[in-house]
């Protein structure tokens, strides 16, 4: 099989290295004269570097990191891309209608089988969260009893300034860690301390037992993000395959239509030489006038064959341009190129065909589209298994620990014909005596609760269940249609590849046997036997035939493509190795 030449590793993320649309092509640089040389080689690693659909591609895992990376924090992944392009199709192999237009880019096609379900319990945030806050505030509230406050109005004064860390863990708990404080003076003739600070530290941590416990549940959006990734992986691998088989079938569609502008020269050589030789057998009263002016509308006829080969090989060529490079085929440096491909349609090969049951084993082993629909039964499994939790009843655990202090001046305001305020001593001081008290833990609260909630209807969460089971088994199904397709399309790919090889045999025959009914038939025109008419009928069947030797060869090369991509092997087939987005291929330095 053909291989390609010296080994580059184009990086992940290089996206080209930069290179923009505005930079020199590496295509345009290849030019020389107006003229590309290419081998079929040059051509596969010009569009692993430069084609759009293989950059874009390039991306997708730069995506699914983000999701990775989200999901990591306790975040739902807003989802990756699972779609390739197809290459665009070709004006047309050699023998093809004159008249075919030009196609564009091919479809783009999905290979998602589904996506998983985000039901059941979100996992906590597992981000530590820090708040803080600070503020000051100044209240006068008129008393409704002055006896119970000593005032008829209350007055105060107070700033605050408090810190909470939070923090989620895959168990399914929560941390919560505050630190309090607050400064008060208020005119409150009964209050023993003003003003006052007031100082608390805290620990609460709640923790589900039933619904939402777990770290197999509260990281399933972590396992999926990561399938996803490597879903992008696959998607990449799939995406070189579509661009490598879609620049194998341009450049034989190239080369195809290169020899039928051959075979058309040809054709107006001969109807050119069968004028000149009627002409002159007509000036000498050999051969009647009306022979010279069927030669002449052979002449016209084949240099109208001619114009069109040489019509659909400028428009293939465009399209090959443009899916080789960044820029566009109207960029100076790519207009008016002629590509002159260095490779010919190889013969059929006589190497045995493996039975189909070998090739498909290959293919569901190394095919990603089915590698990445396995990996998406994956993740949906892994979603059902948030939608069976939610059916669970609430049960949790809240455990919470605070330490708490008070410091403060004696209150210089007494109700009238009360003797003066006393307190404890040890909550006379400033701000460091309350934080004292916290560091004994002199004024300590501890508390444990278990709240429960059960449900007595909970058709939301069975409904998920019943979903996402259905979803599971539809994925496994489709997985089990996606591996009979790999024997269909092996098989169908086989049958082509055998007709492909026979067909060819028959028409290099067809086209020896027309060459030497054609010699005969001049010949015959030679010493008067037949006419122009009938020669001209021999010459078109021989234009055919070989039109039609090209066209087999080249449906052969690309039945074997076709054979080799639907069993799993073309990249290999053509030296290409891939990690995640890093291309190996042998070509030249392409960086």
């Amino acid at each position: 099989m053909r291989r390609l030449l010296v080994v580059v590793l184009i990086l992940t993320g290089a996206v080209l290295h930069a290179q923009g649309p505005d930079q020199p092509s590496r295509l345009a640089s290849m030019v020389r004269n107006g003229q590309l040389r290419l081998s079929l080689d040059e051509a596969i690693a010009l569009a692993l570097e430069q084609n759009l659909d293989v950059q874009l591609q390039r991306l997708g895992p730069a995506l699914a990191d983000t999701d990775v990376t989200r999901t990591l924090s306790g975040a739902l992944a807003r989802g990756v891309p699972v779609s390739v392009r197809e290459g665009p199709k070709s004006i047309g192999a050699a023998g093809s209608d004159a008249l075919a237009p030009v196609v564009g880019t091919g479809s783009e096609t999905n290979l998602s089988i589904g996506s998983p379900s985000i039901g059941g319990p979100l996992p906590p945030s597992l981000d530590a969260v820090l708040v803080g806050r600070m503020a000051r505030t100044h209240s006068a509230a008129p008393q409704v009893n002055s006896f119970q406050v000593g005032t008829t109005s209350l007055v105060g004064d107070t700033s605050g300034w408090n810190v909470a860390l939070q923090k989620g863990f895959l168990t399914g708990g929560s941390l919560a860690v505050s630190f309090e404080n607050s400064r008060q003076a208020l005119n409150h003739p009964r209050y023993d301390l003003n003003p006052f600070q007031t100082s608390s530290l805290g620990v609460t941590f709640t923790q589900p037992l039933l619904r939402g416990f777990g770290p197999a549940l509260n990281s399933r959006f972590i396992r999926i993000a990561r399938n996803s990734r490597h879903q992008s992986d696959l998607v990449f691998q799939q995406q070189l395959i579509s661009t490598t088989a879609a620049v194998i079938r341009l450049y034989w569609d190239l080369v195809s239509l290169t020899e039928e502008i051959g075979v058309r020269r040809q054709a107006v050589e001969r109807a050119e030489r069968l004028l000149r030789d009627n002409q002159e057998h007509a000036d000498v009263g050999t051969r009647a006038p009306i022979e010279v002016v069927r030669a002449r509308a052979e002449v016209a006829r084949a240099e109208r064959d001619l114009i069109v080969a040489q019509g659909q090989r400028r428009q293939q060529e465009t399209i090959l341009v443009d899916y080789l490079s960044l820029q566009t085929v109207s960029d100076p440096a790519l207009a008016g190129v002629t590509i002159v491909p260095t490779d010919v349609l190889p013969l059929e090969s006589r190497e045995p065909i493996p039975p189909t049951a070998e090739l498909a084993d290959r293919a569901l082993k190394d095919r990603p589209d089915i590698a990445q629909a396995r990996v998406q039964i994956e993740s949906s499994r892994a979603a059902l298994t948030g939608s069976r939790n939610a059916r669970l009843p609430s049960l949790d655990l809240v455990a919470s620990a605070r330490t708490n202090g008070l410091a403060g001046d004696l209150n210089a305001v007494t109700v009238p014909g009360a003797g003066p305020h006393t307190t404890d001593p040890a909550l006379i001081g400033s701000y460091g005596t309350a934080l004292s008290q916290l560091y004994r833990r002199d004024f300590p609260d501890y508390g444990v609760a278990l709240q429960v909630a059960i449900p007595l209807q909970n058709r939301a969460a069975d409904a998920d269940v019943a979903r996402d089971r259905v979803t599971v088994r539809q994925q496994e199904l489709r997985l089990r249609q996606l591996e009979k397709q790999v024997y269909v399309e092996i098989e169908n790919a086989r049958i082509v590849l055998e007709q492909a090889g026979a067909s060819v045999q028959a028409v290099v025959l067809e086209r020896e046997l027309q060459e030497q009914a054609l010699a005969a038939e001049e010949e015959k025109l030679a010493v008067g036997a037949s006419t122009s008419f009938v020669v001209i009928q021999y010459q078109r069947d021989l234009a055919q035939a070989r039109s039609a030797e090209i066209a087999a060869r080249a449906a052969y090369v690309k039945a074997m493509t076709a054979l080799h991509r639907a069993s799993g092997t073309l990249l290999d087939d053509y030296g290409i190795t891939v990690v995640g987005t890093d291309i190996q291929h042998r070509e030249g330095d392409l960086r």
